[in-house]
Formats: structure tokens, sequence, C-alpha cells
């Protein structure tokens, strides 16, 4: 059954003093209407919320013995008069909840958090809503079998969140389409470390010297599955590539060894996408290294990958690279994850091809013709279906999106030459940098850039085509 708390009659005053466009009155007329429950996603239709678009959230989290305790604050335009709007927040126990300072009712079912503020919000008005929470926070499923949210391990916790999980520890607008500033702040146990995005702000210990709090801000807007906070004991290493850029790596000792080869690699890496992508869209790299086997996938958290393990060179160059073409420029629903996944894999491939590997002409040919993968079923596997239009939720990190991806960005190379091609690929980058964009806008922006090049054959057979193309 539904919980739900009654705190406070409706006031018809305003809903928040620095936003006086965020209020109501007897006098006004105003009626407001119910910000939808999901913004229609084709393969998460719950996921994200309508009526209000978040610009921050400020997250104050306690850790102690693998509980948590959490107060968020979300900072939020209305885009509609609400009356009530969702947020997307599964498990855990809500304490207390205010918008604009004012207690508000709230009821719950499922992932759902109906929030009923005291007084309608106006279209166009900011609002401040404020929860209170704690618990045991929990693991999500993906339809494909894999694990998201908080995830325990060895020695403390790691919260990652593609595509859902981050409703696993923080309420939220929990959809790529809606992205936001952040301040997280982490509390926990003398001699754990709190490592999260952006930049470390501050380090502070209490005077009894039993807990120490991490402040992390992360300036550019960020979606939520890629918000991470990552608890446990890390060699922690703090540098600047050759342009100044900060670098921090969090790695856990048991991986230090193993991963010290390709993290020195790490300002080679970026100096490399730099040159192929464009600018650097962040204000900080580096990387987070957990035990093997405490997550069972590495993660383009923004602006610190997450790996569990020791990365090889070429898992780093894919996650970074995921730092232009997924964290800056982010699908617009999970559709266009190929937009993700088919970039990062490129990358590899022309990775390779730089540093006296196979050429992507290479890889591209070994993937058609089927002697790419040793067994057979992952090569029939990569014709599943078209990266543009996976078949299911639970397909869409398979082959098709990442190689088959990769196989289409080369078919545009091909077709446009080499100084086109990167021209396409930086400009993208900057055209849609720290937005949203859909494959759509992806075909309308290629073939505007290059006019007079027949590219129809290549979305038809290779991004939208059922089955293996006839003509590589």
């Amino acid at each position: 059954m539904p919980r739900s708390v009654r705190l406070v009659p409706l006031a018809l005053a305003c809903v928040l003093a620095l936003a006086p466009t965020a209020c109501t009155g007897s006098g006004t007329g105003v009626r407001g209407t119910s910000g939808s429950s999901g913004v229609g996603d084709p393969y998460f239709p719950q996921a994200g919320n309508g009526g209000y678009d978040v610009s921050h959230y400020a997250l104050t989290l306690a850790y102690d013995s693998r509980a948590l305790t959490g107060t968020a604050t979300i900072t939020a335009r209305a885009t509609a008069d609400l009356s009530s709007f969702h947020l997307d927040f599964k498990g855990m126990t809500v304490q207390s909840l205010t918008v604009g300072g004012r207690n508000a009712r709230w009821s719950r079912r499922g992932q759902e958090l109906t929030v009923r503020p005291s007084s309608v919000l106006r279209k166009g008005g900011t609002f401040e809503t404020t929860v209170r929470y704690s618990g045991a926070p929990g693991a999500i499923t993906d339809p494909d079998g894999s694990e998201e949210g908080w995830l325990r391990t060895a020695d403390g916790a790691v919260a990652l969140g593609e595509p859902v999980g981050s409703m696993a520890w923080f309420p939220g607008d929990d959809h790529p389409s809606d992205k936001a500033t952040y301040d997280i702040a982490i509390t926990v146990p003398k001699g754990l470390q709190a490592v999260s995005n952006g930049e470390l702000r501050a380090e502070t210990t209490n005077t009894a010297g039993t807990r120490t709090t991490y402040r992390w801000r992360t300036a550019q807007p960020m979606a939520t599955y890629l918000a991470t906070v990552a608890i446990g004991h890390y060699d922690i290493t703090r540098t600047t590539t050759s342009d100044g850029l900060p670098v921090y790596t969090a790695v856990d000792p048991e991986e230090t060894a193993a991963s010290r080869k390709a993290l020195a690699r790490l300002p080679e890496i970026m100096e490399w996408e730099e040159y192929n992508f464009g600018p650097y869209p962040f204000s900080s790299t580096g990387a987070i290294v957990d035990r093997r086997g405490d997550a069972g996938y590495a993660l383009e958290t923004q602006n610190r990958p997450f790996f569990p393990g020791a990365p090889d060179t070429v898992l780093l160059v894919h996650e970074l690279a995921h730092q232009w073409y997924g964290d800056s420029v982010t699908p617009r629903t999970w559709r266009d994850m190929w937009l993700n996944e088919g970039f990062a894999t490129y990358a590899e491939w022309l990775w390779d091809e730089d540093h006296d590997g196979d050429t992507a002409q290479e890889t591209f040919d070994a993937l058609y013709d089927g002697t790419y993968f040793d067994d057979p079923s992952e090569s029939e596997a990569v014709w599943a279906f078209p990266p543009a239009r996976p078949s299911s939720a639970a397909h869409i990190s398979d082959s098709p999106v990442y190689e088959r991806g990769a196989m289409v960005l080369h078919r545009i190379r091909q077709t446009v030459g080499d100084s086109r091609f990167y021209d396409i690929v930086q400009g993208w980058a900057a055209a849609h940098r720290h937005g949203n964009a859909d494959t759509a806008e992806f075909t309308a922006y290629v073939e505007r850039m290059a006019p007079g090049k027949d590219l129809r054959g290549i979305w038809r057979d290779w991004l939208y085509g059922d089955g293996k193309p006839a003509h590589a």
C-alpha cells in the first residue's frame, strides 16, 4: 500500500522566498496539474518525471556500517503549474520532505515518490525540495541481469547508476534528459575514503577524530546515471596533465600494482583524445579502481570512470572517450545508447590504428567477415538488431550497440573522408556540449556537415536496417 503523510494544510503562500514566481493565492485562479511519473522513455517508461527541470542536487550523505543517512536538496524550475510532482526513489525510508521550506504531503508507490506542495508551483518558478531519508540502500537488477545502484564492496560501497540505479541512493529526476550540477558531501568512518565526481573541495575530520567528510563539487551538468560515490580504502594520486588539467585517481591497494602501467598513460590518452575529439569538456579527470569482482562492469562515471579491477589501456581509452560522447553529449533517451557506445568503441579502433595495431578498416573488415571474435555466436550477435533500434531494454548494451555502432561511424568516415569525418566528430561534441541529443539529430548533423554526400544507404542499412548489410 502507498504510504502518505499529511503534514500541514494547504497554504496560499509563496513556495520560496527566493522564487516569488513559484507561488499562488486565492485570487489568482491558478489550478495546478500533476507532473507525470515518467518521461515516456521507449525502454524505461517510468524513468524521469514531467513538470520540472532540475538544475542542482545538493546531497549530504553519512555512511556507517553499510547504512546510509541522506539529505537531498533539489533545485528545479517548474515547466508547468504544478499541484504535485514526482521524484524517482526506490527503497530507503523517507523521514521528512519540504518544498520551499514548507512541509509537503507525500506518498510512495514503487519507485515513485509523489510530492504535493502546500501551494501550486507556478510555471517558470524555481523551487527547492528537501528530502531527508535513511536506511540500507540496495542494488537494482537491470533487465539484462546486471546490478547497479548501491553495491557493497570488499571494504565499503560503490554507487553506479546506468541506466536507473541512482534512485537507489538519492531521490531525483532519474533520466539522462535532465542534467544538473552537483554538490556531494559524504561522511565516512575515519580511515575510509569517499570519492565522487568533479573536484574535491574539502576534506575535514571531526574533533573526536572518528569521522571524515569529503566534499565534492561537479560544476558541469551531469546526468543522474553518471553520478557516483565510492567508499573504501584507496591509494590516492593527484597530478596534472601537460596543460594543467587536474588528474585524481583512487585505486584499491590490491589493484595499485596492476593499474600502474595503464594509469600512467592517462595524460597521454587525454592528449590524444583531445586532438581527435576536441577540447575536454570537464574541469578534471581521473579514475576509480576497485577490486576485481566488486562490480560486474566498468562505467563512464563523469570526470573519473569506474573500473572493477585494473583496466588495460584500451578500456581506459574507451571510458575516457565517453567523457565526450555520453557524459558531455548525453543521449536524449536510452534508445540512443549507440551514440555513447559506438563512439567509445570507435575510439578504441582509432587508438589501435594510431599505435601500431590494426587499422580501423581492418577491424571493420574482421567484424563484417565474422573473424573478429573466436566464438561464431559472438560474430552473429553483431547483426542481432540495428544499433539505433535495440530489441528491448535488456539489449541496450549488446554487441550491435557497440560494434555495429562503431561500424556506422566507420562507414561515415569511408564516405566523407578523414578530414570531414574529424570535423564531424569534433563538431558534434562541440555543438551538443553539456547537452542532450538523439539519433535523428546526429544523422541530420552529419548530412549538414557533408553536403553532396549520399548517406542514405548508411542510415537505411547500417543504422536502422535489420540483419547484415549486403555490402561492406
